[in-house]
């Protein structure tokens, strides 16, 4: 097993943070516990609520490549139950990442990418990624969404770059038109 590693705020997550108004821990502060998602709701679901279904056969099948098991949780439980999407597998670093979307051909139709992994970047998932119909669309999102940042991942492959912390909505928006999207990846 691995052991975890917690990311340390570079300055410009900390004025993130600070700027939404998130609480402060104390002790070391922990790059995870400052997620821009929120929460899942833990209650139970009534058992008539189902989640939301396009007009798709099948949900949106999702895989994310994100190092940090709590925005990858959030982020996982936000597209479950927002989309009724269904995430089919996870990997923390570029190594994972790559393995995984060479040996598991159309079986995700997005693949949402951070660029800061465990080990290796997201950059090289882009530029190492398989290309083809049965290979998912490679969504980035990240907390260095910059305009140079925008632009390089656009030329490695990424068809849609999100802010974490600020586009969070965009993100679902294209993923839902997506799930409404009858054609296959790519």
């Amino acid at each position: 097993m691995l052991a975890h590693h917690v990311p340390t705020p570079c300055p410009d997550e900390l004025r993130i943070i600070r700027s939404m108004g998130l609480p402060q821990r104390d002790g070391p502060v922990r790059h995870a516990a400052h997620s821009p998602f929120p929460a899942p709701d833990r209650s139970p679901a009534p058992e008539a609520v189902q989640p939301p279904m396009s007009g798709r056969e099948r949900p949106l099948r999702c895989f994310l490549i994100e190092d940090s098991a709590l925005i990858r949780q959030n982020l996982q439980a936000t597209l479950e139950e927002l989309l009724g999407a269904r995430v089919v597998g996870h990997a923390e670093d570029e190594s994972a990442a790559l393995q995984w979307l060479r040996n598991h051909p159309g079986e995700a139709d997005v693949a949402v990418v951070d660029l800061f992994l465990r080990s290796g970047s997201g950059l090289e998932v882009l530029r190492h990624a398989p290309r083809g119909m049965q290979q998912p669309r490679l969504i980035v999102l990240s907390n260095y969404a910059t305009l140079d940042m925008r632009r390089r991942c656009t030329a490695l492959g990424a068809d849609a770059v999100f802010d974490k912390s600020s586009e969070l909505e965009e993100l679902l928006a294209y993923c839902e038109r997506l799930q409404d999207d009858e054609r296959p990846a790519h």
